[in-house]
């Protein structure tokens, strides 16, 4: 068996060269050929509909010839044919559903789409059609029935400088909604350190101070993908001081005095949440992982964050809400650990440690399997290699039929993740699917294997000119195809010899690339294609351009206003190539100004103004290469006077070397003509002609007042000095090179530095340093005298000398050792001063001991920990770092998941004794050794010992199913858990029943055995909704409970007496007696308008003030109001009340009466910069009464849609 193993594994790594050089059939370039089907588009997994809009399920896929489509509807054939709503577009498997005349519920489903042609079957992932939770909440906005209770909260009276929490507890979405803090007057409420939103909603105070009294905390939840917004009840939050509560609510108590204790005094921080000391979180890998701290205290706590197994991670961290939110985004599996989060004031400091696992849905190692195009006799792989945590299984099938019971291919053999194809044939065509899963997800994959016998051809163009610039990469392409896979040569002009080696890199899909073109690599290629059905040539050519360089350009001009600039650019480029000229001003376009005239090599402005002024670009264009350069334009006043032209200095003259010394000289220059701009610097450079001849080097600046500099020098050096003269304009040209003055060589001045020490074998020290320069040598002969000696050890520095080195190697030592070093510089003319002494060790070796007294301790069903003695030193041979922990499942204790786990490895620090192996799975065995590791590697394990884990409480059920719904009964099927933890002893059934206000009524609990996986509840009310919740115990208790829910069958005798009102005869006739009246007083109106004559409304108005009626705001210019008993309704354009809010009336759930416009709407920061919009004229501004009560998010519908 193992010898196969080995065989199998051979033959995958000489396979896999075929692989990568695998080919796809070009259908659009060459006709007739066949090709199995390939899925090119489909809808994503999880696809998410809009019940307004029909949907669309994508399924695009290619083949010859064209693939036909079907689909499947839970695992079973959607006949399409039978539904006159679901049609197939035309040469496609996309399918179109016309929702117009069904509800889109009934089409949420897992699809599936196939596509199959003669040459084998296709098929799509799984396509989970779900209608967003968000459009349930909107028809119960459109129908007035609330989401969230429409009860007025309970006032909240707190004493000053207590914690509180405002709960939301928003409604559920599918995305989840977007939660947000507002007022009554659509203003967000300002947060800080000490008032933060949670994430889950809730608004959390650390300490409450007297200016958070008010009443309008108002929780609002968006729904993006319907754009609506809901609204909770206002919340009224009263804080007060010790004496005012004791005034106000001995009002209420007959004066007693009921806050006699003392005032809220200054406390350490406490968590809110999360609560206790510890906590855990799992998330997978590629996810965003968000973890919380929200402390009470008084002074506000600060929160800080740390991980205790390292550093924070530093890609993709933030910090959100005053740093009480640890954000990671794309998590990785480094980012697994313990995370502490501390809350701290100037009374202490409290921790909570939140330990974070994680987890991964199956992703691809090294791409999908790759599509295979193979002659017969040929051989192949297709390879599915794919991660995840846990690991996931890969299964394969054929033509979308598992491979188990596929059609027998004597070529094929299958070995896990890999299909070996060997001496292939035709008719073995077909579509191969890779399906890789485990508990978080999966991949499916489809890859064809086509055989095919096909002659090489050459895709790439017959006789194209392929055109480069000097100096540049060239890469000539050779496109190709056949079957076997044609191997490719290149000739150039008479085809004297291939083209390998250096300057050419030929790749594997035929491509020629030439590193640095040059001149000489001008002319004529040829490419061939060839296999065992014939040979394929074709013939292009490579033209090598001269670049394009900017000669002379512009240069920096002052210009007086109203004169006339010219910017020069004059270019050289490739006589084959035209050249384009454009002009930039301060990396813009050019104003569009006729004074602004563009040459062929120059740019000319015309009455300059201060405007002009800014920083001009020239960029030349070819249709190969640009250059580019810049200067800067001044525009200064016009005076009388003749311009004055600043200008770069003249270069400095008559350098002169005088008080020559052995380590200075003095260096003295005149100054060049200044044009009109004084020198502020002096730049004095060297060239060293002995050891760097032709490179100038920055010595020193002097101020632009002095003329003369004392230059302190190297030894053995040859230096010619000159000077640059610095204005505001720029550096002049160089002046004349001085003479040369030699230095004398001396000893060197000082040693190398970065010396150190250290061991690459377990028997040598290499001693490394970092050279000295040429300056430094100081004369001829550098070289290094290396000293070293065993730290602690009474004995003599041992030393060697060695020459352009940086490293020595001392062979021969003791493992682990520590030494001292020193590296002294030597030349010809003496030796360095006395070195500092570094440290270092020699090589380390493998421990040669196992850590002993090793034991285990089971805390828990998920957590043990183990102990061992530390290894002593002297067995570590090297520094220690630290201990490892081997552990791994050997099975579980219970027949249900008996399946081994893969080894786990946890490392702890060398002054470590004991360490504790967490996230274990309970009620199972465990087996495990522990290793001491330094530099070098692992010691050996020591003896293998095992330990069971407890029972634990289990998972909730897989599955809760309602069936068999009856006017009073149902039954309910289950199935086990599938993380049992232990022996099943029982299930506990808990119902309750929920009006249609979401109130939960009475909860009925029933015990169940642990083989029952069934039951049939009696005696139920009919037409009632209910829930229910199933958990499964072990002898540790319950685990979670599934949730479902369930309405009974309606009594057909109550919905017969259900009578529809807009049916019944004397409804219609009160109708259209309303309709006559209307029409009635509408005739008479029309005919009092049109008697003529005027009416005093004024005089009228004055003499009968109607109490009610209020005029025109001027300085709104809003109408007044009417008040109509206590049905208030916002007008269009109204202002709220005095006390912040508008009066609802029971009608303003609905979305009937508000148009699509408006102009109000929210910033992205939720600040209220417009107001209501709705039907014009219909609405009157409420007063009346004072309310609390927040406005309808519905009036505001089309103004909050753009919140957020």
């Amino acid at each position: 068996m193992e010898r196969r193993r080995m065989d199998t594994a051979l033959l995958v790594v000489l396979l896999m060269g075929h692989l990568a050089t695998a080919l796809e059939v070009p259908l659009d370039l060459l006709e007739g050929l066949p090709q199995p089907p390939t899925i090119t588009h489909q809808s994503p997994k999880d696809y998410i509909i809009d019940p307004r809009e029909n949907i669309v399920i994508h399924c695009e896929a290619k083949g010859k010839p064209h693939p036909s489509f079907s689909w499947t509807r839970n695992g079973t054939h959607f006949d399409i044919d039978q539904d006159p709503n679901v049609t197939m577009k035309p040469h496609s498997g996309t399918l179109v559903v016309d929702i117009s005349r069904e509800k889109a519920d009934i089409y949420e489903a897992v699809y599936q789409c196939i596509a199959r042609n003669i040459h084998g079957t296709a098929v799509s992932h799984n396509i989970v059609i779900r209608q967003s939770i968000a459009f349930s909440i909107l028809r119960a906005l459109l129908t007035g029935s609330p989401l969230w209770s429409k009860e007025k909260i309970k006032p909240v009276v707190i004493q000053e400088g207590g914690s509180l929490v405002l709960p939301c507890e928003p409604p559920a979405g599918l995305p989840p909604p977007i939660i947000f803090w507002m007022d009554n007057n659509f203003q967000r409420l300002p947060q800080s350190s000490r008032v933060s939103q949670s994430l889950n909603g809730d608004l959390y105070f650390s300490n409450v101070l007297l200016e958070d009294s008010r009443n309008d905390y108002i929780c609002y939840a968006r729904f993006p993908h319907t754009r609506t917004i809901q609204q909770k009840q206002p919340i009224s939050v009263t804080v007060l001081n010790l004496d005012a509560i004791n005034d106000t609510m001995a009002a209420f108590y007959n004066d007693t005095d009921l806050f006699s204790e003392d005032p809220v005094e200054e406390r350490r921080p406490t968590f809110l949440i999360p609560s206790g000391s510890s906590s855990s979180k799992m998330v997978l890998r590629g996810q965003v992982l968000e973890m919380e701290c929200i402390a009470e205290g008084l002074p506000t706590p600060e929160i800080s964050w740390s991980k205790v197994s390292g550093e924070l991670p530093s890609k993709g961290t933030s910090f959100l809400h005053y740093q009480k939110t640890l954000r990671i985004v794309n998590v990785s599996e480094s980012d697994a650990g313990d995370y502490r989060c501390t809350a701290r004031n100037q009374l202490g400091s409290e921790h909570h440690t939140i330990h974070v696992t994680v987890k991964a849905a199956p992703y691809w190692i090294s791409g999908p399997p790759r599509n295979l195009v193979l002659a017969p006799g040929e051989n192949g792989v297709l390879t599915c290699r794919a991660s995840g945590t846990p690991k996931p299984s890969v299964t394969w099938a054929m033509n979308g039929i598992s491979i188990e019971n596929s059609p027998k291919d004597l070529s094929r053999n299958v070995e896990d993740d890999t299909i070996i194809f060997t001496d292939i044939q035709t008719g073995s065509s077909a579509v191969y699917q890779c399906n890789v899963s485990n508990d978080h997800g999966y991949l499916l994959s489809n890859a064809f294997v086509n055989v095919l016998s096909e002659p090489p051809r050459v895709l790439t163009p017959s006789n194209k000119v392929y055109q480069v610039i000097k100096n540049h990469p060239a890469l000539i392409d050779c496109a190709f195809f056949g079957s076997p896979i044609p191997k490719i040569t290149w000739f150039k002009d008479s085809r004297s010899s291939t083209l390998v080696g250096d300057p050419y890199i030929l790749h594997d899909n035929g491509t020629l690339e030439i590193h640095k073109a040059q001149a000489r690599n001008a002319g004529k290629y040829t490419c061939v294609a060839r296999n065992n059905l014939g040979i394929y040539e074709n013939h292009v050519y490579l033209e090598v351009k001269e670049p394009t360089r900017i000669l002379k350009q512009p240069e920096y001009k002052v210009i007086q206003r109203y004169k006339s600039a010219v910017l020069e650019c004059k270019v050289k480029h490739d006589p084959t190539l035209v050249p384009t000229m454009s002009w930039l001003k301060d990396d813009d376009e050019l104003p569009d100004d006729e004074r602004f005239v563009v040459d062929s090599d120059s740019l000319t402005i015309m009455d300059v103004t201060e405007s002009d002024a800014g920083v001009y670009t020239c960029i030349v264009n070819t249709t190969l290469d640009h250059d580019s350069a810049s200067v800067e334009l001044t525009v200064v006043e016009a005076t009388p006077t003749p311009a004055v032209v600043y200008e770069r200095p003249d270069p400095p003259t008559d350098l002169e070397l005088t008080d020559q010394k052995k380590r200075s000289v003095q260096l003295t220059w005149t100054p060049g003509d200044e044009h009109n701009s004084p020198i502020q610097n002096f730049l004095i450079q060297y060239e060293d002609s002995l050891h760097h001849r032709g490179y100038w080097h920055n010595l020193t600046e002097v101020p632009g007042t002095k003329t003369t500099a004392h230059l302190k020098l190297s030894a053995y050096i040859h230096y010619t000095f000159r000077v640059l003269a610095l204005n505001a304009v720029g550096f002049s040209r160089p002046s004349s090179p001085s003479k040369i003055y030699k230095t004398e060589p001396a000893a060197p001045d000082e040693n190398p530095t970065g010396v150190q020490g250290f061991g690459t074998e377990h028997d040598n020290l290499v001693i490394s340093w970092t050279p000295l320069s040429g300056l430094q040598s100081n004369g001829p002969g550098l070289r290094y005298r290396v000293m070293w000696r065993q730290k602690a050890v009474d004995s003599d520095w041992t030393s060697v000398t060695v020459a352009n080195n940086s490293r020595f190697v001392v062979s021969g030592t003791p493992t682990f050792v520590p030494y001292e070093l020193k590296v002294q510089a030597v030349n010809d003319h003496g030796v360095g001063p006395e070195p500092a002494i570094a440290h270092g060790f020699s090589g380390e070796d493998l421990p040669v001991a196992a850590p002993e007294m090793v034991q285990a301790v089971v805390l828990n069903s998920t957590l043990a920990e183990v102990h061992w003695e530390p290894v002593p030193h002297k067995l570590i041979r090297g520094q220690i770092k630290g201990y490892k922990v081997y552990y791994w499942k050997e099975r579980a204790l219970h027949k249900h998941n008996p399946h081994q786990m893969e080894k786990q490895i946890l490392t702890f620090g060398g002054n470590h004794s004991h360490g504790r192996l967490p996230a274990l799975h309970p009620f199972s065995l465990y087996s495990f050794n522990v290793r001491v590791y330094n530099g070098k590697g692992d010691g050996p394990p020591s003896p293998t010992q095992q330990f069971s884990t407890p029972e634990g409480v289990p998972g909730a059920p897989t599955s809760l199913v309602v069936t068999n719904l009856n006017l009073d009964s149902l039954t309910l099927e289950w199935s086990p858990p599938h993380d049992r933890n232990g022996r099943i002893t029982g299930y506990t059934l808990k119902y309750q029943p929920v009006n249609n206000s979401n109130e939960l009524g009475t909860v009925e609990e029933l015990a169940l055995l642990a083989n029952e996986t069934s039951v049939t509840l009696p005696n139920l009310k009919y037409s009632t909704r209910y829930k229910f919740y199933l958990s499964a115990k072990t002898v540790r208790g319950p685990g979670p409970a599934i949730t479902e829910e369930a309405v009974t069958v309606m009594d057909e005798a109550v919905a017969s007496r259900q009578v529809d009102i807009a049916t019944q005869g004397w409804f219609i006739g009160l109708m259209c007696a309303i309709a006559l009246l209307i029409l009635i007083l509408l005739i008479i109106c029309f005919i009092q308008r049109n008697k003529g004559g005027k009416y005093p409304v004024k005089e009228k108005e004055d003499a009968h003030t109607d109490p009610e009626f209020q005029p025109m705001k001027e300085d709104d210019c809003t109408f007044g109001e009417y008040s109509d008993n206590e049905d208030h309704k916002p007008l269009k354009g109204s202002r709220t009340p005095s006390n912040g809010t508008v009066k609802r009336d029971d009608s303003d759930d609905s979305l009937v009466d508000y148009g699509e416009g408006g102009e109000g709407q929210f910033n992205e920061d939720g600040s209220f910069i417009g107001q209501y919009s709705g039907k014009s004229g219909s609405r009157d501004t409420a007063e009346g009464h004072e309310s609390s009560e927040a406005p309808s998010p519905i009036n505001a519908m089309n103004s909050l849609n753009s919140f957020v």
